[in-house]
């Protein structure tokens, strides 16, 4: 059964991905790590469109990594330390994770993802910021289910509980990312 508790522990334990997603326009708006604006995929193409675009830099990829492994340790340590419900409701058990392990992948799985249907996007055509619902919204989702299920066998309403939740926070965080100016794409 799929409680308020349920839905909050599962924000809990995403949080950080939700953080880290957040944090390349976040690096872009402050000028954080300049050094490492560049695109991932070097400005190369595949049949002359981009094989990830311009704005897919290795600033965004380091802020999302090192924000996600972080706060992944810091989420699982105030769990522990304050023995909260939360991992527990979702069925993970907090003192048998490898924290270390679970944030690599978790880090890794949402950036997969991004990138994964950035070139997706690329192969079909459309332009950074164009629509691509609902894979917009739930690209970092798809990379940690990959990533990060196989280590933690997470239930079937865990990942659909996720991914509406994922959607519509998703939508409402862009809509106020767009209005404070740091998205060009408003949908």
């Amino acid at each position: 059964m799929i409680t308020l508790l349920y839905i909050v522990s599962c924000i809990y334990f995403f949080l950080p991905a939700y953080i880290a997603n957040a944090s390349p326009p976040l690096a872009n708006t402050f000028n954080i790590l300049n050094r490492f604006n560049r695109p991932i995929d070097g400005g190369k193409t595949i049949k002359k469109a981009p094989i990830l675009g311009d704005h897919k830099t290795w600033r965004g990829l380091i802020c999302e990594i090192v924000i996600c492994f972080s706060l992944v340790q810091l989420i699982f340590w105030i769990n522990n330390y304050y023995n909260l419900p939360f991992l527990s409701v979702i069925g993970v058990n907090s003192s048998a994770v490898s924290t270390i392990q679970l944030g690599i992948l978790l880090s890794i799985g949402i950036v997969f993802g991004d990138l994964l249907f950035a070139f997706i996007k690329r192969r079909l055509q459309l332009n950074p910021g164009t629509a691509f619902i609902p894979f917009d919204q739930t690209n970092y989702v798809i990379g940690a289910f990959i990533f990060i299920q196989p280590m933690l066998g997470l239930s079937f309403n865990f990942w659909i509980v996720l991914l509406l939740l994922t959607f519509f926070v998703h939508i409402l965080f862009n809509r106020v990312g767009y209005n404070l100016g740091l998205h060009k794409a408003k949908w």
